[in-house]
């Protein structure tokens, strides 16, 4: 057996989950729920009606896909990627500054935060490749980050679950720190060692059950994962990391120092039409990444 399979699964096999009613907050349960787990879902964050409209604007032209870049996982298959540094004003960067993001970022962090990275990640039926395990904070603290007060929203633009190379996380994982990373088949990935015992210490792998518009909101010290897609369906998500605004990276790298975060209401979501004006996005060469190893040949990236 592959040493990088897990599977030792959680017996419950589910994240602590909080529905979307009208205007989400982060409230002291929830916040709780972020300290001891490190990760929590929420169903519904976006509508149908968002979720509808974010698609449109990322696939009414190709000015964000054409951008997107393969990440191996050493067995012949690769996570298609696109990241940019900065939020900018089309639809995808009003939902990086809209209030319910920010202002739950905040809370759950314990200060202001700034963007620090979008990424649009894409597996495509029966073609898409793993994700390896690891800690966010395992390639953020390379780029000079001094703590782990960060976390990454997790947006389902599509069906995500087991079937299509879902997200796999280990609750609680958190608490254990940064551990070792190591560069693997053009990934930075956990050591597996360890890995495996967090996992049975932490009570095992849960997979992430997501329809469109759920979110996952979790800690940059959680071991997550994500298997190949081997289904017909694709399995498209948005990511949004941020970052305390004091806990500013110590070396300038391919993700952006501080930069304060425009806010705007979560309604710039839908009232937002620009779909073509992609200025100050800064999308990322992979070539100035120190953290993964890529063929730009193969890359879509221009």
């Amino acid at each position: 057996m592959d040493k990088s399979q897990i599977v030792h699964l959680r017996e419950n096999n589910t994240i602590q989950e909080f529905k979307n009613t009208g205007k989400f907050e982060i409230n002291d349960e929830i916040k709780k729920v972020y300290d001891d787990e490190g990760v929590f879902c929420v169903r519904n964050l976006f509508s149908k009606e968002e979720i509808d409209h974010i698609l449109k604007g990322i696939t009414e032209t190709d000015l964000i896909t054409s951008r997107a870049w393969d990440l191996a996982d050493g067995e012949g298959r690769a996570s298609r990627l696109v990241i940019w540094s900065h939020p900018g004003n089309d639809v995808t960067g009003m939902v990086a500054r809209s209030r319910r993001l920010v202002e739950s970022s905040e809370r759950l962090l314990g200060g202001e935060v700034y963007h620090y990275h979008s990424k649009l990640m894409m597996k495509e039926p029966h073609t898409g490749g793993k994700h390896l395990w690891h800690q966010d904070y395992g390639y953020w603290y390379k780029n000079g980050m001094l703590r782990p007060d960060v976390l990454t929203v997790f947006i389902a633009l599509d069906v995500c679950n087991k079937t299509n190379g879902g997200l796999q996380v280990v609750p609680g994982t958190h608490k254990a720190g940064r551990i070792e990373h190591d560069l693997l088949h053009g990934q930075t990935v956990a050591n597996y060692d360890r890995v495996n015992a967090l996992c049975e210490h932490y009570g095992g792998v849960v997979y992430a059950d997501l329809q469109p518009g759920d979110a996952l909101f979790f800690h940059s010290n959680v071991l997550h994962t994500s298997d190949k897609n081997d289904s017909d369906l694709r399995r498209w998500c948005l990511l949004l990391s941020y970052n305390r605004a004091d806990n500013d990276p110590i070396y300038k790298h391919h993700h952006p120092n501080y930069t304060q975060l425009k806010m705007v209401e979560d309604s710039e979501i839908l009232s937002c039409q620009n779909f073509t004006d992609m200025s100050g996005k800064e999308f990322m060469d992979p070539a100035g990444d120190k953290t993964v190893n890529i063929s730009l040949k193969k890359s879509g990236f221009h």
